[in-house]
Protein backbone atom coordinates (compact mmCIF):
# COMPACT_ATOMS: atom_id res chain seq x y z
CA UNK A 1 0.00 0.00 0.00
CA UNK A 2 1.26 3.50 -0.92
CA UNK A 3 0.83 6.78 1.09
CA UNK A 4 1.69 10.08 -0.12
CA UNK A 5 3.47 12.32 2.73
CA UNK A 6 4.69 15.69 2.80
CA UNK A 7 8.01 16.36 3.96
CA UNK A 8 10.26 19.69 4.39
CA UNK A 9 13.62 18.67 3.00
CA UNK A 10 16.68 21.66 3.06
CA UNK A 11 13.52 24.29 3.35
CA UNK A 12 11.83 22.94 0.45
CA UNK A 13 8.39 20.76 0.77
CA UNK A 14 8.06 17.42 -1.34
CA UNK A 15 6.22 14.69 -1.50
CA UNK A 16 7.19 11.46 -0.18
CA UNK A 17 5.58 8.41 -0.59
CA UNK A 18 5.32 5.43 2.07
CA UNK A 19 5.73 2.00 1.45
CA UNK A 20 4.22 -1.36 3.37
CA UNK A 21 1.49 -2.54 4.94
CA UNK A 22 -1.12 -2.15 7.65
CA UNK A 23 -1.44 -3.50 10.64
CA UNK A 24 -5.36 -4.61 9.23
CA UNK A 25 -3.63 -5.88 6.21
CA UNK A 26 -1.39 -8.31 7.79
CA UNK A 27 -3.55 -9.80 9.97
CA UNK A 28 -5.83 -10.53 6.91
CA UNK A 29 -3.55 -12.27 4.94
CA UNK A 30 -2.33 -13.86 8.03
CA UNK A 31 -6.19 -15.50 8.74
CA UNK A 32 -6.44 -16.45 5.02
CA UNK A 33 -3.22 -18.63 5.25
CA UNK A 34 -4.54 -20.04 8.55
CA UNK A 35 -8.09 -20.93 6.79
CA UNK A 36 -6.19 -22.89 3.44
CA UNK A 37 -3.95 -24.30 5.90
CA UNK A 38 -6.71 -25.82 8.15
CA UNK A 39 -7.94 -27.31 5.40
CA UNK A 40 -5.14 -28.51 3.73
CA UNK A 41 -4.13 -30.52 6.98
CA UNK A 42 -8.14 -31.32 7.12
CA UNK A 43 -7.92 -33.18 3.90
CA UNK A 44 -4.43 -34.44 4.36
CA UNK A 45 -5.82 -36.07 7.55
CA UNK A 46 -8.53 -37.87 5.55
CA UNK A 47 -6.38 -39.04 3.15
CA UNK A 48 -4.25 -41.06 5.53
CA UNK A 49 -6.10 -44.07 6.48
CA UNK A 50 -7.45 -44.61 2.76
CA UNK A 51 -3.15 -44.40 1.92
CA UNK A 52 -2.49 -47.34 4.43
CA UNK A 53 -5.23 -49.30 3.19
CA UNK A 54 -3.64 -49.11 -0.14
CA UNK A 55 -0.23 -49.80 0.48
CA UNK A 56 -1.44 -52.79 3.34
CA UNK A 57 -3.28 -54.62 0.25
CA UNK A 58 0.06 -53.97 -2.11
CA UNK A 59 1.83 -55.34 0.49
CA UNK A 60 -0.12 -58.65 1.12
CA UNK A 61 -0.26 -58.96 -2.51
CA UNK A 62 3.68 -58.86 -3.21
CA UNK A 63 3.86 -61.33 -0.47
CA UNK A 64 1.20 -63.68 -1.95
CA UNK A 65 3.03 -63.33 -5.26
CA UNK A 66 6.53 -64.18 -3.34
CA UNK A 67 5.30 -67.33 -2.01
CA UNK A 68 3.95 -68.18 -5.45
CA UNK A 69 7.61 -68.06 -6.41
CA UNK A 70 9.21 -69.63 -3.33
CA UNK A 71 7.21 -72.75 -4.53
CA UNK A 72 7.98 -72.45 -7.66
CA UNK A 73 11.82 -72.29 -7.40
CA UNK A 74 12.18 -74.95 -4.64
CA UNK A 75 9.57 -77.13 -6.01
CA UNK A 76 7.45 -77.32 -2.32
CA UNK A 77 4.33 -76.08 -1.66
CA UNK A 78 4.44 -72.81 0.41
CA UNK A 79 1.93 -71.31 2.68
CA UNK A 80 1.36 -67.81 3.27
CA UNK A 81 -0.90 -67.45 6.11
CA UNK A 82 -2.55 -64.15 7.94
CA UNK A 83 -4.35 -64.45 11.23
CA UNK A 84 -7.85 -61.99 10.92
CA UNK A 85 -7.73 -61.01 14.70
CA UNK A 86 -4.15 -60.08 15.41
CA UNK A 87 -3.32 -58.96 11.56
CA UNK A 88 0.08 -60.69 11.34
CA UNK A 89 0.98 -62.83 8.28
CA UNK A 90 3.94 -65.22 7.56
CA UNK A 91 4.94 -66.36 4.66
CA UNK A 92 8.28 -68.53 3.71
CA UNK A 93 11.77 -67.34 4.45
CA UNK A 94 10.92 -66.05 7.60
CA UNK A 95 9.16 -63.36 5.74
CA UNK A 96 6.35 -61.98 8.70
CA UNK A 97 4.41 -58.55 9.59
CA UNK A 98 1.63 -56.62 10.79
CA UNK A 99 -0.98 -54.54 9.15
CA UNK A 100 -2.14 -51.47 11.07
CA UNK A 101 -4.87 -51.65 13.94
CA UNK A 102 -7.53 -49.57 12.11
CA UNK A 103 -7.92 -52.15 9.53
CA UNK A 104 -10.40 -55.02 9.69
CA UNK A 105 -9.17 -58.30 8.08
CA UNK A 106 -11.47 -60.48 5.97
CA UNK A 107 -10.34 -63.63 4.62
CA UNK A 108 -11.96 -66.55 2.80
CA UNK A 109 -9.53 -69.39 2.18
CA UNK A 110 -9.61 -73.32 1.73
CA UNK A 111 -10.73 -74.72 4.98
CA UNK A 112 -8.66 -77.85 4.68
CA UNK A 113 -5.39 -75.33 4.92
CA UNK A 114 -6.85 -73.84 7.64
CA UNK A 115 -4.03 -74.53 10.57
CA UNK A 116 -6.94 -72.30 13.29
CA UNK A 117 -9.84 -70.93 13.41
CA UNK A 118 -8.61 -67.26 13.28
CA UNK A 119 -5.52 -68.55 10.33
CA UNK A 120 -7.01 -68.00 6.90
CA UNK A 121 -3.79 -69.72 4.52
CA UNK A 122 -3.29 -69.84 0.77
CA UNK A 123 -0.95 -72.90 -0.39
CA UNK A 124 0.45 -72.51 -3.64
CA UNK A 125 2.04 -75.37 -5.60
CA UNK A 126 5.26 -75.77 -7.66
CA UNK A 127 3.48 -75.73 -10.71
CA UNK A 128 1.94 -71.97 -9.84
CA UNK A 129 -1.58 -73.18 -9.13
CA UNK A 130 -2.93 -72.40 -5.65
CA UNK A 131 -5.78 -73.40 -3.31
CA UNK A 132 -7.35 -70.27 -4.46
CA UNK A 133 -8.93 -67.18 -1.74
CA UNK A 134 -9.57 -63.98 -1.03
CA UNK A 135 -8.14 -61.43 1.09
CA UNK A 136 -10.34 -58.08 1.99
CA UNK A 137 -9.09 -55.08 4.11
CA UNK A 138 -11.27 -52.42 5.48
CA UNK A 139 -10.86 -49.29 7.08
CA UNK A 140 -14.68 -48.05 7.79
CA UNK A 141 -16.65 -47.81 4.20
CA UNK A 142 -12.95 -48.22 2.35
CA UNK A 143 -11.77 -51.65 1.46
CA UNK A 144 -8.98 -53.10 -1.28
CA UNK A 145 -9.42 -56.93 -1.98
CA UNK A 146 -6.91 -59.44 -2.87
CA UNK A 147 -7.59 -62.37 -4.61
CA UNK A 148 -5.93 -65.69 -5.17
CA UNK A 149 -6.65 -67.73 -8.74
CA UNK A 150 -7.01 -71.54 -7.64
CA UNK A 151 -5.87 -72.32 -11.38
CA UNK A 152 -3.30 -70.66 -11.92
CA UNK A 153 -2.17 -68.78 -8.58
CA UNK A 154 -2.58 -65.20 -10.22
CA UNK A 155 -2.75 -62.61 -7.32
CA UNK A 156 -5.12 -59.36 -8.16
CA UNK A 157 -5.44 -56.39 -6.23
CA UNK A 158 -8.85 -54.60 -6.69
CA UNK A 159 -10.93 -51.75 -5.34
CA UNK A 160 -14.14 -53.47 -5.15
CA UNK A 161 -16.67 -51.30 -7.46
CA UNK A 162 -13.75 -50.67 -9.89
CA UNK A 163 -12.53 -53.24 -13.05
CA UNK A 164 -9.35 -54.67 -12.41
Amino acid sequence: MKKACTAFRGGRQSTVIARGFSLLEIIVVVAMIAVVMSFAAYTLSNQLPSQQLRSSAKEIAAELRFTKSQAMLTGEARSFQINVKTREWKGPKNHSGTLPKSLEVIATTARREQPENDIAAIKFFPDGAATGGRIVLQHDTAKWQIDVKWLTGEVAVTKPGLSP
